[in-house]
């Protein structure tokens, strides 16, 4: 019983490591029985959502859950814990260095420097600028736009703590600082700089792992991570419009 409890505890521990750290459910659901499997429970059962996760080591054990509250996107985490689970089946890993190990990445901050993260947004706003067939005179604008942007999203994201909220200034205020170049003379096409700038925020993970958990039969988790998605697109196409329509 006791062994039971400890590796309920695991998988649970490496379910939610992999997706707060913006996993497919169906990866989830897959490493978390495989993991029971390598420590002889073959008959676990898992059903994992965007927000909680369900648990059962068979048809007649009780049944844990757990609410996921926050989501990022940190794939090396995922990765990591893919890499455990592997050690794990190949026995390479007892139970208890599992169990430290997955406990000292889940309290392990794996993500890019917020500064990092700026210029990465930055150089990527530009680029996408010239590859949506902008000219090299909206480069530099929507390099800051995007920069700024980002950064304010950033902050907003720390600060207030509601749903697509920072998406929508965030846009609002690229809108704003692209506006504000091409008034200046700086900048030459608004909406060349503004798509752009404004690519940073788009939840590509989000859409993909929607589409990959739709195709897998993951039919709930695929909806409300489309809906998820489409809302943010939402948000950030509404920050702009407002700009668009004020000016």
């Amino acid at each position: 019983m006791e062994k039971k409890s400890e590796v309920m505890e695991i998988c649970l521990l490496a379910g939610k490591i992999m997706l707060e750290s913006g996993a497919e459910t169906y990866r989830v659901e897959d490493t978390m029985n495989r993991m029971a499997a390598a420590f002889g429970i073959l008959s676990s059962h898992s059903y994992v959502t965007p927000t909680a996760i369900m648990f059962s080591m068979s048809d007649t054990e009780p049944t844990n859950l757990i609410r996921i509250n926050e989501r990022s996107t940190d794939l090396e985490k995922v990765t990591l814990v893919n890499s455990i689970s592997r050690k794990i089946s190949s026995g390479d890993l007892t139970l208890q260095e599992a169990k430290h190990e997955l406990d000292a990445l889940s309290k392990k901050d794996l993500s890019y420097p917020v500064w990092i993260q700026i210029l990465a947004a930055t150089l990527a706003s530009g680029c996408f600028t010239i590859m949506f067939l902008g000219t090299w005179t909206d480069f530099l604008p929507a390099c800051v736009a995007g920069g700024v942007g980002f950064a304010f999203f950033i902050y907003l994201h720390r600060l207030i703590r509601i749903k697509f909220f920072a998406e929508f200034l965030a846009s609002f205020l690229i809108g704003m600082v692209a506006y504000l170049f091409i008034r200046t003379g700086i900048g030459s096409e608004l909406d060349k700089i503004i798509i752009g700038s404004v690519m940073p925020l788009v939840p590509g993970l989000l859409i993909t792992n929607a589409v990959r958990d739709l195709i897998a039969g993951h039919l709930v988790s695929g909806i409300s991570k489309g809906a998820e998605a489409f809302l943010t697109a939402f948000a950030i196409g509404t920050g702009v419009a407002v700009v668009l329509a004020i000016f």
